[in-house]
């Protein structure tokens, strides 16, 4: 079915589709396979049921069972080989309905795009172009692009359909979370706008936290969408899990009286998503036929409270594993410049499925705007799973905002500071602004393990439980003055410093001759673990930039030439030259590597880190 043929059946009256194909089958009985799609081959006869109940119960839209058909899903399952035939046995069993209109169903796919992830934009086309390709051969009229959480992603996908089967009608809709935005932080308008910027002929929302949400965001999109037609399929309510299973609790007849005020919205699709049922479809079909003057229906906005963890005395992850002589491997991250965290937890999550221990939140790195790191470290550690390292400079803050925000970040569950000095704002964006510093790292140190560890503020006040931060400091092996370097980190070990991070080493000299002039100017050997800084190089002239215009960081003369003669495989030099830092910096008895990605790439590092764990 073309665009102008789609058109013209949605100008006779809304078009009805039908519900959750996926749920619908998991409640239908045992499980032929753990992978739903797969039943369109293995158990097709229950699949040919299912979509002929919700055409009996009066869908005229149905959409094939093959949202997670894609060839990255379906490998999780061993089942890459199976993409074209799960597809287009999907889109034979539903033409087989007799359905007025057959959907192919192409949800996400499943893995995060670089360089929040591993997966490419090549790569990620590709696989899109396959399913679409197969649900064209297989004979649908319409492909349906559901469930979307990145705004990128669904330009990929529409860029593959459209290639794929340039005479389909295309249907892209988006999922969004409680803040009604994608969990990537795009919002409604932004969506829509999009979506219709890019040539979609029907966009949407489905899925989500149910009716009334669906209600709220369809008043939202109607507006940017102009004259393209918008669809509308929410959950049967926000899901809860129960003995182990999502339940659904929106009645029929509460999701009908919602799909009859989308129409009266100016909604041209409805229907249901995950845990509408036949009898959802039914009440809507009896709602449509009897479709009563129109009554606006007000959606309240619910937000969540926060839950705050109790304090906890318990060491760290980060403390145990250097107390176990465990090789750590940290990679620092910076805070968004918006509300939306999503790409932050979403590259926090890579790192930790790459093989990374912690990752280390900058605090407004180069002095410039971003969202306060102990939020981020605290969102990290609930969202992502892995736990973080804050970054805490004595830059911005006076004695009593600096004592508050240590409290704050401690209740938060926040136990690894990484004290630093900070960027100075005078190079940043807001020169105008003041230091406000009453303490020097030393200082701060020392506030911190022999204070709110033991109790007590800068004043000798209780402060009620001890705090069990584990305090780190930062160290300079490639510093001018190597002995003033020295002398400083004596006075930060005295203070209390249990991990040290050091500038980037590009040569492992510098480690050496750092640990010799400790020694000299304290008479003891440094014994404080020691996680040496790794900062992958990117081309010839990130490599001269640093070493000419960074303080503290020097790059021999023969690393800068061999990204020179490295060319446009300046990465893999830059790859392969901290790999061998790496094992110098192990062989030389560090306790781990702190890496810093350049440029947003959390992908690259990703594979640094994954060199380093194999």
């Amino acid at each position: 079915m073309g665009p102008d043929a789609l058109r013209a059946l949605l100008a006779e009256g809304p078009l009805l589709a039908d519900g959750g194909t996926g749920t619908s089958l998991l409640e239908s009985g045992p499980a032929p396979a753990s992978c739903v799609e797969a039943w369109n081959e293995d158990d097709p006869d229950r699949v040919a049921v299912l979509h002929r109940a919700f055409v009996d119960s009066g869908a005229e839209l149905v959409i094939t069972n093959t949202f997670g058909a894609n060839r990255f899903r379906l490998a999780q399952h061993g089942l890459s080989d199976r993409v074209v035939a799960i597809n287009e046995a999907g889109a034979r069993l539903a033409r087989s309905s007799g359905a007025k209109v057959v959907g192919g169903s192409i949800g996400p796919l499943g893995v995060r795009l670089a360089p929040y992830g591993r997966v490419r934009a090549d790569d990620a086309l590709a696989a899109y172009l396959e399913q679409a390709s197969a649900l064209a051969e297989g004979g649908v009229d319409l492909l349906v692009i559901e469930t979307q959480t990145d705004l990128r992603e669904m330009e990929l996908a529409l860029a593959a359909v459209r290639d794929a089967a340039p005479g389909v009608a295309v249907l892209a809709s988006a999922t969004f979370t409680r803040d009604d935005r994608t969990p990537l932080g795009s919002t409604p308008e932004e969506v829509a706008a999009r979506l219709v910027e890019l040539g979609a002929d029907v966009i949407g929302v489905n899925c989500g936290e149910g009716p009334a949400q669906m209600l709220r965001l369809i008043r939202l999109i109607v507006p940017v969408a102009g004259d393209v037609p918008v669809s509308g399929r929410p959950n049967a309510g926000g899901p809860a899990r129960v003995g182990g299973r999502f339940v659904y609790p929106a009645t029929p007849r509460y999701v009908a009286e919602h799909a009859v005020a989308a129409v009266d919205e100016g909604t041209a699709i409805v229907g249901g998503c995950c845990g509408t049922g036949p009898a959802h479809t039914a009440a809507i079909a009896e709602a449509l036929v009897a479709r009563p003057p129109r009554v606006r229906i007000e959606s309240p906005v619910v937000a969540p409270a926060p839950s705050v963890p109790a304090p906890t005395a318990t060491p760290s992850e980060l403390q145990r594993s250097l107390a176990a002589g465990r090789f750590v491997v940290a990679v620092e991250m910076e805070p968004p410049r918006s509300t939306s965290v999503a790409t932050l937890i979403a590259a926090a999550s890579t790192l930790k499925d790459a093989g990374a221990d912690v990752v280390d939140v900058a605090d407004s790195p180069m002095a410039k705007m971003r969202m306060s790191a102990w939020a981020a470290c605290r969102l990290v550690q609930d969202e992502a799973g892995i736990e973080s390292v804050l970054h805490f400079p004595t830059r911005g803050r006076n004695l009593l905002r600096l004592q508050g925000d240590l409290l704050g970040a401690h209740a938060l569950g926040i136990r690894n500071v990484f004290v630093c000095v900070g960027d100075p704002v005078a190079i940043g964006e807001y020169p105008q602004t003041l230091n406000d510093v009453d303490v020097t790292a030393t200082g701060l140190l020392d506030l911190i393990t022999s204070g709110f560890n033991e109790g007590r503020d800068r004043r000798g006040s209780t402060i009620g439980e001890p705090t069990s931060f584990f305090a780190g400091a930062a160290v300079a092996p490639s510093a001018v003055d190597p002995g003033r370097e020295a002398r400083l980190l004596w006075k930060k070990v005295r203070s209390g410093a249990a991990f040290l991070l050091t500038q980037p080493v590009y040569d492992v000299d510098a480690v050496r001759a750092l640990r010799a002039s400790y020694e000299r100017e304290s008479g003891e050997p440094l014994t404080v673990p020691l996680i040496a800084g790794v900062l992958p190089l990117v081309s010839a002239r990130h490599a001269e930039f640093l070493h000419n215009e960074v303080p503290g960081i020097a790059i021999p003369a023969e690393v800068r030439d061999r990204m020179r003669r490295a060319g446009e495989d300046a990465w893999a030099a830059g790859r392969a030259i901290a790999a061998e830092v790496i094992d110098e910096l192990r062989d030389e008895g560090v306790a781990g590597v702190y890496v810093m990605p350049q440029f947003g790439r959390y992908d690259l590092v990703a594979e640094v880190v994954e060199g380093v764990r194999s």
